[in-house]
């Protein structure tokens, strides 16, 4: 079968020009396939036969090629005309209209929920369920824990200890305890998950751990890196239930200040599973009326000094509310709202990032391989395209030695005004991607030179490496094989990649779908993004994004001007630009695009 989109267009006689694009166009999207032929990348499209021959029709810009499946293999795994089906290519050999590759899953009809959701897990090549060997497995680990299982662990089990998590969290990966001691300081034990202890590397579990990377968080559900027995129940830290951890236990003075610490494995009892609000609730009324409503409120006096003096070296703050999509029973969206962390957050983030501070920093202070969570520098060009920008608004920036401070400073002279979301998101776009490596940088945006991640390993496999490093050096061991974690630490942060773009996908198709019902409906909105195809813009108040294609502005004809990131009328002058408030329509909703087209009004 031929490329759709060319064979649909009436033959015409090309200028010079246009069939000089054409022609690159044409090696660009042959380039494309050559590149998903190497990486085997997956691709969702639909199923579609002629006679003895059948092709999965795609809809991806990343593949702008149908791709031929052999139709007896297809038939094999039960796929039927119209379905949803994820295919590789395989080859294309010279001179054949299209691609040849092979089905690598069978997903469903389209439409239902459940199928739209695997169909995204299945285009970023992630997996939706665990193999019967690996559940076996992973049914089969004792849960004993008796003298044997305790032996060279610390007991805090009669320590006042308990969980802070969301509502509807099922695994609990970390917990906090706390006592007060005869001096006047504090002990603070931030227990960790011993999933180590039961994970044991080369197993099946630990394999199928590895090749995910992480725990996948879609719109209705969660894909866990760990089957369901080690997640929800046996590494879960719930409370009434004795459980094993890896733990990092502070003395901290009334300042915050660490006077002393100590990293190993331990057992807890937790006392109380807390949500944000419970927490949260506590802390507004200020008032202790229990051991655990007082502890709640130290910790978080504790985390709030934590916070101001880690600003104060120069962390970066960002305070972007996140997008979350409501869905009922069926998967369909109901509410679209923007979440907003509050103190009880914080408290939990500070003692976290206390903790993976230290571990990181013990190891580096033995010159031990090691898996760090690294940030590098903003991207100066970045940097000073946001200063242009703000300085359209009346903002003077200068980025010269202290960029955090001067970042930190603008976002905080623009708060509350039209400008300020414009100017977050180019800061956010200066930003460096965090990754994982065995070559320590520090990390930028938290102003920390050792950082790492230990507090999150029933859901993230890099947490679980370092948890493994961390038993080995602290028993004495040598230093492991730099390379080899490397290539770990390289894949962890590939998988990470992966997930954080179907998270987002899955979002986006639940808004598009949320949408479905609002065509034709108007909206105040602000332009969040200009591109030279056209502006994208958040409508209030849900701060729903849209585009609005340029070719649909009708007023004038506007070309892009990327140094002052505006689109600018050629006849009327008239601009686009960041922050503008404008007025716009809901146009078209395209499930299968992920699309949501608005028009100004």
């Amino acid at each position: 079968m031929s490329k759709r989109r060319e064979s649909r267009k009436p033959a015409r006689k090309d200028s010079r020009n246009s069939r000089s694009r054409r022609n690159e166009r044409l090696q660009e999207a042959r380039e494309a396939v050559f590149a998903a032929i190497e990486a085997h990348k997956p691709f969702v499209g639909i199923f579609h036969t002629v006679g003895a021959r059948a092709w999965v029709l795609m809809e991806s810009k990343a593949m702008p090629y149908d791709i031929e499946v052999p139709i007896e293999e297809a038939a094999e795994m039960g796929a039927q005309r119209g379905m949803k089906v994820a295919v590789v290519a395989d080859r294309w050999q010279r001179h054949a209209q299209t691609p040849e590759g092979h089905l690598v899953d069978v997903i469903g009809f389209p439409g239902d929920n459940d199928v739209e959701m695997h169909a995204i897990l299945a285009e970023f090549g992630l997996p939706y369920r665990f193999e019967k060997e690996v559940e076996d497995a992973a049914d089969s680990i004792s849960e004993a824990i008796g003298p044997e299982q305790l032996k060279g662990r610390k007991d805090f089990r009669d320590t006042l200890t308990f969980t802070i998590d969301p509502a509807d969290a099922k695994d609990f990966d970390d917990a906090i305890s706390f006592r007060k001691l005869s001096g006047g300081n504090f002990e603070i034990g931030v227990h960790i998950a011993d999933v180590s202890y039961y994970v044991l590397p080369g197993s099946p579990v630990d394999e199928e751990a590895r090749s995910r990377g992480t725990s996948v968080y879609l719109v209705d559900r969660t894909v866990p890196m760990l089957p369901e027995k080690l997640c929800n129940k046996l590494c879960s830290l719930r409370a009434g239930e004795d459980k094993l951890c890896f733990s990092a236990v502070f003395e901290m003075t009334s300042d915050a200040r660490v006077r002393r610490y100590t990293l190993g494995r331990t057992v807890i009892r937790s006392d109380r599973r807390m949500n944000y609000d419970e927490a949260q609730a506590i802390i507004e009324t200020g008032v202790p009326t229990d051991s655990l409503s007082e502890a709640v409120l130290t910790l978080n006096s504790l985390a709030q000094k934590l916070k101001a003096r880690r600003f104060k070296a120069g962390s970066i703050e960002f305070e972007r509310p996140e997008m979350k999509v409501e869905v009922d029973a069926l998967g369909k969206p109901v509410r679209v709202y923007q979440h907003e962390s509050a103190e009880a957050n914080f408290l939990i983030e500070e003692f976290m990032l206390l903790a993976n501070r230290t571990v990181a920093e013990f190891v580096a202070m033995k010159k031990r391989t090691f898996v760090y969570r690294v940030h590098a520098e903003p991207d100066v060009l970045k940097l000073d395209n946001l200063r242009v920008f703000a300085g359209g608004f009346g903002y003077k920036v200068k980025f010269q030695k202290d960029v955090a401070s001067t970042l930190n400073s603008l976002l905080a002279s623009a708060k509350g005004k039209p400008e300020y979301q414009a100017l977050e998101n180019l800061a956010l776009r200066s930003m460096a991607k965090a990754c994982y490596t065995t070559d320590n940088i520090g990390h930028y945006g938290l102003a920390f030179k050792y950082y790492t991640h230990f507090t999150s390993p029933i859901r993230r496999y890099p947490d679980l490496m370092v948890h493994r490093l961390l038993a080995e050096y602290l028993a004495g061991g040598k230093s492991a094989s730099k390379e080899y974690y490397e290539q770990e630490a390289k894949h962890a942060s590939e998988r990470e990649v992966l997930a954080a773009d179907a998270e987002r996908t899955s979002v986006k198709y639940k808004i598009v779908e949320f949408m479905e019902d609002k065509v034709g409906e108007e909206y105040d909105g602000t332009v969040s993004g200009v591109t030279e195809w056209g502006l994208y813009v958040a409508i209030e108040p849900t701060k729903i994004e849209g585009m609005v294609p340029v070719r649909q502005i009708r007023t004038d004809f506007f070309e892009f001007d990327e140094e002052h990131c505006c689109l600018r009328g050629m006849r009327t002058h008239k601009r686009y630009r960041l922050g503008d408030k404008v007025r716009v329509r809901v146009k078209a909703t395209n499930l299968e695009k992920r699309q949501l087209d608005f028009e100004l009004i």
